[in-house]
């Protein structure tokens, strides 16, 4: 039980580092909080016109996850890495030194799944692309892809880890409730399209 609460400690100090708001810091660009959603992570990174920034965010926000998952099943296999996960994804999320306001979580989502079983990754990775490509909306292939990875590792013999995912995946949903709406609405901003109506600029 120790070596799961020092997993879940671990893993949310790696994912509670604000990739987003430092690269934008050390680029000089506007505070990442003051602008569009007002959130850390790569989506909203790609509002200071940076594409470069918002791609090394989206890499490094999945790293910190695969990164933490990958160190605890190194010293302690089993059930800590899934704890690490957790903990990982709360950090990015609510990470305490920015009073718990973070990002929406998808690619430390994607980084520690990585961690634990990359053939589900690859199938979230496929999912998220295809919908997306189809759609236009990245928050649909996300939430698409998020929903059917519980499923996939259940499927992939990984129920231990469906259960976290299932979890995780209704916080990453709930986190995404704007989105939802919008795409119900119809005013979800588009790949390569402008700014969804109503979103705060």
């Amino acid at each position: 039980m120790l070596g799961c609460v020092l997993a879940l400690v671990f893993g949310y100090f790696c994912g509670s580092i604000p990739f987003g708001l430092l690269l934008t810091r050390i680029a000089g660009t506007a505070d990442l909080r003051s602008i569009g959603s007002g959130n850390i992570g790569a989506t909203n990174v790609l509002r200071t016109g940076r594409k470069d920034l918002a791609a090394a965010t989206l890499l490094l926000d999945a790293l910190k996850g695969l990164a933490a998952v990958l160190i605890v099943a190194s010293l302690a296999p089993g059930l800590p890495p899934l704890f690490a996960a957790a903990g990982a994804f709360l950090g990015h999320v609510f990470p305490v030194w920015l009073g718990f306001r973070g990002g929406k979580g998808v690619a430390t989502f994607l980084g520690c799944l990585f961690g634990l079983d990359w053939h589900v990754a690859m199938v979230f990775v496929a999912l998220w692309l295809a919908v997306a490509v189809t759609t236009r909306y990245s928050s649909a292939g996300a939430l698409v892809a998020s929903a059917a990875t519980p499923v996939a590792l259940v499927i992939d013999g990984r129920r231990d880890a469906a259960i976290l995912y299932g979890l995780l995946a209704v916080l990453l949903w709930v986190l995404h409730r704007a989105n939802i709406a919008r795409l119900l609405a119809g005013t979800e901003s588009k790949i390569g399209g402008s700014k969804a109506a109503g979103e705060k600029a």
